[in-house]
């Protein structure tokens, strides 16, 4: 959900951790489900084999780590579900102010705002602007960080970073998300950004020359 100020719920590390692993290893397509949880849920042990009568004591196998949350990790996510309306409410509020106080000037400039459709809901993950064109999303970088406000360009597309192309990622494979991805700028936004700091950063967006 999150990003800056503690946004949220987060996850997927172990999923993450496990597609590089099996990219490490590769092992034979018969015995991948068996393979990842003998690495993902059971630590690198048999211990699951052992609970299903298949052998008599469970041992150290293979590669393996523990990925359920640690008990503080649990803690910060209780405590981020137990005030996820207050939470939401808050990231709502900040979307609209940029959603409203930007409508206008973007609509003049070929600027593109987050377009989200009447019958449907959002989980207010971020706010971005996309721009009609690499070299103007750079400047407006510039002009903000002069500023000191920092904005970000979110993510290479993944075939085009250095895994995807060890999959045969190549340019142009992808093209709108290549240009979605030149074009695309993050502001900032996370739980506790206050008004003065959302009027700050329109207030300097409005002051670039576009």
């Amino acid at each position: 959900m999150g990003e800056g100020g503690g946004g949220g719920v987060r996850g997927g590390g172990g999923g993450l951790t496990l597609f590089f692993f099996l990219m490490i290893r590769r092992p034979p397509r018969s015995t991948l489900f068996p393979y990842t949880t003998l690495f993902r849920s059971e630590k690198g042990t048999n211990r699951s084999q052992m609970f299903r009568g298949e052998v008599d004591k469970y041992t150290w196998l293979d590669l393996g780590s523990s990925y359920i949350p640690s008990d503080i990790l649990a803690a910060f996510l209780l405590a981020q579900l137990e005030n996820k309306d207050q939470i939401q409410t808050a990231r709502k509020k900040a979307w609209d102010y940029y959603y409203d106080n930007l409508s206008d000037w973007a609509s003049g400039r070929e600027i593109r705002l987050p377009h989200v459709p009447a019958d449907r809901d959002q989980a207010y993950h971020l706010f971005y602007l996309i721009l009609p064109s690499l070299e103007l999303r750079q400047r407006l970088i510039s002009h903000l960080r002069e500023r000191n406000i920092y904005s970000v360009f979110h993510y290479l597309p993944l075939h085009l970073s250095p895994m995807g192309e060890r999959f045969g990622g190549r340019d142009a494979d992808c093209p709108i998300t290549e240009d979605i991805s030149n074009r695309l700028l993050r502001l900032p936004f996370f739980n506790d950004i206050t008004e003065s700091e959302l009027l700050r950063v329109v207030e300097a967006i409005k002051d670039f020359k576009a």
